[in-house]
């Protein structure tokens, strides 16, 4: 019946239930009340009887203060297990830094040494380079080196030229024979030759003294001198021969000659050549002037197939000066003269 009957209705066999069991006039006023409560379709409205009776809250004496907010106690072990989180795994303490280790205090090092160097004495240089005996491989061995430097052919004017110049050495490193010769033809005839054979000394790394005899043929007659100069590597390797000659009749002479090799690849090699002679006194029989006599430069280019054999092609320029410019005039030659030669280098 509570689900069926409506709520004034309830409210009204109340009210009849309290006027049969005797209530007064005061029922009847709230009979007549009750009749003017809203239907139960609107819920928003209600009586005085059932609207709360609002009070006023009493000031706050702390209003208007910020108060600091409660600490929140931290969670404890059992609060962990009972939300089903895992325990925290207990950790070992760090352990204290090594100050020391990291560098930390440490001094820094001096600037000099606690112990000042000794100064180096000739003592000490004679103990760390001493003198060497010898070579050990080739002291007392003997060896040898020919080589044909020069053998080369133009075209003159009487026919077809040659040239040679050819150097060889025998003996050890210290002690040596050389063998050094030149000249040129033309045709069948010899126009200048020369052959030295020489002792040399080894004086230095790069450097020998020689000393012999010379003897020269061709136009004219013949002769020998006594032959004594060095040879060897100049700085910036040039290679260097200066000799002086003293020859019959009080006759003297001195040639000096300079080579230089330029590496244009491992194999293609450009060689830079000159040569003045100097003559003491006249010799009108071979056509020799006292003073500068002669001067010839020389710029060849060559191929090494193998070190021991290249072809080469080049220019020669050669000129006379002095008595010997004068002597070739008279003899109806020429006094400078510039040629194309084509030749090959070979040593063994």
């Amino acid at each position: 019946m509570a689900s069926v009957l409506s709520v004034p209705r309830l409210r009204l066999l109340g009210v009849a239930f309290a006027v049969s069991i005797g209530g007064g006039p005061a029922f009847a006023q709230e009979v007549d009340h009750s009749m003017h409560l809203p239907p139960a379709s609107s819920p928003a409205t209600k009586t005085a009887a059932e609207k709360p009776v609002s009070k006023k809250p009493a000031a706050d004496p702390h209003a208007g203060h910020a108060m600091p907010a409660a600490p929140v106690p931290a969670p404890s072990a059992e609060d962990h297990a009972a939300m089903g989180h895992a325990p925290p795994v207990a950790q070992d303490p760090a352990p204290p830094l090594d100050h020391a280790a990291m560098g930390h205090g440490t001094p820094m090092p001096e600037s000099q040494p606690r112990e000042p160097i000794p100064v180096v004495t000739e003592a000490d240089r004679i103990a760390a380079f001493p003198d060497v005996a010898g070579h050990g491989a080739h002291d007392q061995t003997v060896h040898s080196y020919w080589l044909l430097d020069r053998l080369e052919s133009w075209d003159a004017d009487e026919g077809r030229g040659i040239g040679w110049e050819a150097l060889a050495w025998v003996g050890t490193d210290l002690n040596r024979a050389w063998l050094r010769s030149e000249g040129e033809q033309v045709d069948v005839d010899t126009e200048s030759a020369e052959v030295e054979v020489l002792y040399g000394r080894s004086v230095d790394r790069w450097w020998d003294v020689v000393a012999g005899v010379r003897h020269d043929f061709g136009e004219g007659p013949s002769q020998t001198f006594a032959a004594i100069g060095v040879m060897g590597l100049a700085p910036q390797k040039f290679e260097v021969e200066a000799t002086a000659y003293f020859g019959q009749s009080g006759q003297t002479a001195a040639r000096v000659e300079a080579e230089y090799d330029t590496l244009l690849t491992n194999r293609l090699i450009l060689q830079w050549q000159a040569e003045a002679e100097f003559h003491g006194k006249d010799d009108a029989r071979r056509g020799i002037g006292s003073g500068l006599s002669t001067v010839e430069a020389g710029l060849r280019l060559r191929y090494e197939f193998t070190r021991q054999f290249a072809p080469y092609l080049g220019v020669v320029w050669e000129r006379g000066y002095g008595g010997t410019a004068g002597f070739r005039r008279a003899a109806g030659e020429d006094v400078e003269e510039t040629k194309v030669v084509v030749g090959v280098r070979v040593w063994f």
